[in-house]
């Protein structure tokens, strides 16, 4: 016989099934119990945040909490990546990780902790392509005529970047030896300076992320000669991959999710199953592609074997500039 409090009780329990966030939807009651810090090693601003904050969004509304971005730049983003290594292991403080944890691995040999056995993979997010701009008075038109002016005028090139070791830095670098030819880098804080510079000509071309220059490009104030991808860039179509004139060439920046390592699996693939499904949304993908951004969708284990790839290539490209950090 079904008592009325029987009923009752019964009924509260559908109710707050149907309500429940999705952690507890899938049998994973424990986390996230409380709020989630999403750290992003970088200064407020710029795709880095604009990236995280969509993800994070998305995660507070999915599992209930509220997963809060916050900033901890410096030393080339180690200053963040650290204080999530030496943080507990349980979900509730995640990275942000970029091509530069992939660079620093082989271009800082004074690194305070191991990358790849201090953070576990968690998910992918997105790869950006890098381009090369050129100020409008240089008399090139395309990569072959960049690489022709500059043997032509060795030592009057300047190319600039966001700072030293950084992958627009070595994206020139990559170019350079592979082209043979020679310019000066000269490295600014952060890529928007440089880019100023470049359009007043005081330094001829850079290499920058597609989503700070495509605008820039499209307004006619910089001349697009390259993608460093493989494909071209759906916001930038008509400016073809630099490798059909410098046959393998190809570099970007990339950036996913880590979590200290011995993060328990459940908790990883949770979090997996939920990035994943979010670059998967209409919302986020318009926003990704205004960005510039290609989605990197794939499992957990997926994606570390894009970090171990991405730290291989780019330990390659250290060791032909013969760059360390001092």
């Amino acid at each position: 016989m079904i008592t009325k409090r029987h009923f009752l009780q019964t009924a509260a329990c559908a109710a707050a099934t149907l309500i429940a966030p999705r952690a507890f939807a899938i049998g994973n009651p424990s986390y996230p119990s409380r709020s989630v810090k999403w750290v992003v090693p970088y200064a407020p601003g710029g795709a880095t945040d604009v990236l995280s904050r969509l993800i994070c969004q998305r995660l507070s509304d999915r599992l209930g909490q509220t997963f809060v971005v916050e900033n901890k730049p410096g030393a080339g983003s180690n200053i963040g990546t650290q204080a999530v290594i030496t943080s507990a292991p349980d979900g509730y403080t995640l990275l942000l990780t970029s091509t530069a944890n992939a660079i620093n691995a082989s271009f800082d040999p004074a690194l305070p902790y191991d990358f790849a056995k201090g953070i576990a993979p968690v998910a992918g997010v997105a790869r950006i392509p890098l381009v090369l701009v050129v100020n409008n008075d240089l008399p090139v038109k395309s990569g072959s005529d960049f690489i022709a002016y500059a043997k032509a005028n060795p030592g009057k090139m300047s190319i600039a970047s966001s700072g030293i070791g950084t992958s627009l830095h070595l994206s020139g670098e990559l170019f350079k030896s592979m082209a043979g030819v020679q310019f000066t880098h000269v490295p600014y804080r952060g890529s928007a300076p440089g880019l100023t510079d470049v359009m007043s000509g005081q330094i001829q071309g850079m290499f920058d992320n597609v989503t700070s220059s495509f605008e820039l490009v499209r307004t006619g104030k910089l001349r697009a000669l390259g993608i460093t991808t493989r494909d071209r860039s759906e916001i930038l179509p008509d400016v073809p991959p630099i490798a059909d004139t410098l046959s393998g060439y190809e570099t970007s920046s990339f950036y996913g999710v880590g979590a200290p390592y011995d993060t328990p699996r459940e908790i990883v693939d949770l979090l997996n199953g939920e990035v994943d499904a979010a670059l998967s949304d209409a919302g986020i993908k318009a926003r990704l592609a205004e960005l510039g951004a290609i989605p990197l969708h794939g499992n957990a284990g997926a994606f570390g074997g894009m970090l171990t790839a991405e730290t291989e290539r780019w330990r390659k490209v250290v060791e032909l500039s013969g760059i360390r950090k001092e």
